[in-house]
């Protein structure tokens, strides 16, 4: 597809998912991290909320991003591996991680390759035998925890505190209704559990503690006032100006030389 500023996780519900990235880069914003990804690499999720991004010069550099996507439901695991997806306390450690591509995996990838350019080659004992092989070069990366452990906690999800998804977005662009699809909420239930939180809108606290840092950051003589804007979670310096001002009575660079 053609490079995009911010779009949500495309896929079904009840899913797992591994990428392998073919072209471009990106980055993915979770509820507690951001990670960028380039050409070559891979990253296996859960079935969760959250975004694959491009900043601007992303987008200068490439103007496609091409991935291969393997998908994984309980239900067909289930059957490839005769085992019961079921719940377990072993905790996980990812909702999403990088997986090296290994040579392994990219002979996998090339044998996709060529099923994806010849699709009457993939009959169903075909995918399902991919699908295996799949599953049993990922668990390599999975030392010390057994097939039955690991399968059945790739369907369950890290829960992200609130309050944690917060405070490790405050300084980004996402507006209220993607805060929510970060949070797994509604848009009415989201700013009913802000206000709880943080006694406060979502929007007068998130516009609030991004102008406490850029009048932070403006003292820095060296910083351009262009990235401090962007660095802020502000659109566009002229939001930011705008706000600025409504703030401190000032614009950010009459701010500055005081």
């Amino acid at each position: 597809m053609k490079t995009f500023e911010r779009i949500p996780k495309l896929f079904q519900g009840n899913e797992a998912c591994f990428m392998f990235i073919q072209q471009g880069s990106f980055s993915i914003r979770m509820p507690d991290k951001f990670i960028n990804f380039s050409e070559g690499q891979g990253f296996l999720a859960k079935c969760f909320d959250y975004f694959f991004e491009t900043n601007p010069l992303q987008r200068v550099q490439h103007e496609y991003i091409e991935v291969i996507g393997v998908l994984l439901f309980p239900e067909v695991v289930k059957e490839i591996f005769q085992i019961d997806i079921i719940p377990t306390k072993r905790k996980g450690d990812f909702n999403l991680k990088k997986i090296a591509v290994d040579r392994l995996l990219e002979n996998f990838k090339t044998s996709i390759d060529i099923l994806l350019d010849n699709p009457e080659l993939a009959d169903d004992q075909m995918v399902k035998t991919k699908l295996k092989e799949f599953i049993l070069l990922i668990l390599r990366t999975e030392q010390g925890v057994s097939q039955q452990a690991f399968l059945s906690s790739l369907f369950q999800i890290e829960a992200t505190e609130f309050k944690k998804t917060i405070l490790a977005n405050i300084y980004s662009t996402l507006s209220i209704t993607e805060f929510a699809h970060l949070c797994n909420m509604s848009e009415s239930t989201f700013k009913r559990k802000f206000k709880q939180t943080f006694d406060a809108s979502p929007i007068q606290y998130l516009k609030a503690k991004k102008l406490e840092k850029s009048a932070a950051l403006l003292k820095v003589k060296n910083l351009r006032i262009s990235n401090i804007a962007y660095d802020c979670g502000f659109n566009s310096i002229a939001s930011f100006s705008r706000v600025f001002k409504e703030k401190y009575g000032k614009s950010p660079s009459a701010y500055r030389l005081t």
